[in-house]
C-alpha cells in the first residue's frame, strides 16, 4: 500500500466507563508499533473546542485517518464538518470505529480488521 492510514484514538477525558476495560497506553503503543499505521496518538476529548481547532489543523496535510472511540454514527456527526472544511471526504478518507467497552486486546484486533479491510494484509 502507498498511503498509510494514521489512528487516533479519542477517550472521552478518559474518564468515560467505556474505557475501563482497556489499558489505552499498552492499546496505543501497541497499534502504533505491531500495525501499518503511520502513526498512532491519543487526543483527550476531539468533541470539543480544542478537538475542532485539532482537526482543522491536522486535516490539513489530507491526512487519512482511522478514528476510535464512541460511535460512528456520532463521530460522523462530529467531525463531518472539519473534514469538508478540508475538502476530504470522510467517507473515503476516515474510518470511524467504536472500541468502547472492549479489552486492549479486542479494541487491537479490531483495528487489525480494519486494516485488513483497507488492503494491509500483507503487511500484518
Amino acid at each position: 500500500m502507498e498511503e498509510k492510514y494514521g489512528f487516533v484514538m479519542c477517550v472521552c477525558t478518559g474518564k468515560c466507563p467505556g474505557f475501563q476495560a482497556m489499558d489505552i497506553w499498552d492499546f496505543i503503543n501497541q497499534v502504533r508499533v505491531e500495525l501499518p499505521v503511520e502513526y498512532g496518538f491519543i487526543h483527550p476529548q476531539l468533541c470539543e473546542e480544542d478537538g475542532d481547532r485539532f482537526w482543522a489543523d491536522f486535516l490539513k496535510a489530507n491526512r487519512k485517518v482511522i478514528i476510535g472511540a464512541c460511535a460512528p454514527n456520532m463521530q460522523k456527526k462530529m467531525f463531518r464538518q472539519a473534514f469538508k472544511d478540508a475538502g476530504m471526504d470522510m467517507e473515503k478518507d476516515c474510518v470511524m470505529l467504536d472500541i468502547r467497552d472492549m479489552t486492549s486486546e479486542k479494541a487491537f484486533e479490531k483495528v487489525k480488521a480494519a486494516l485488513i479491510e483497507l488492503g494491509y494484509e500483507e503487511e500484518l
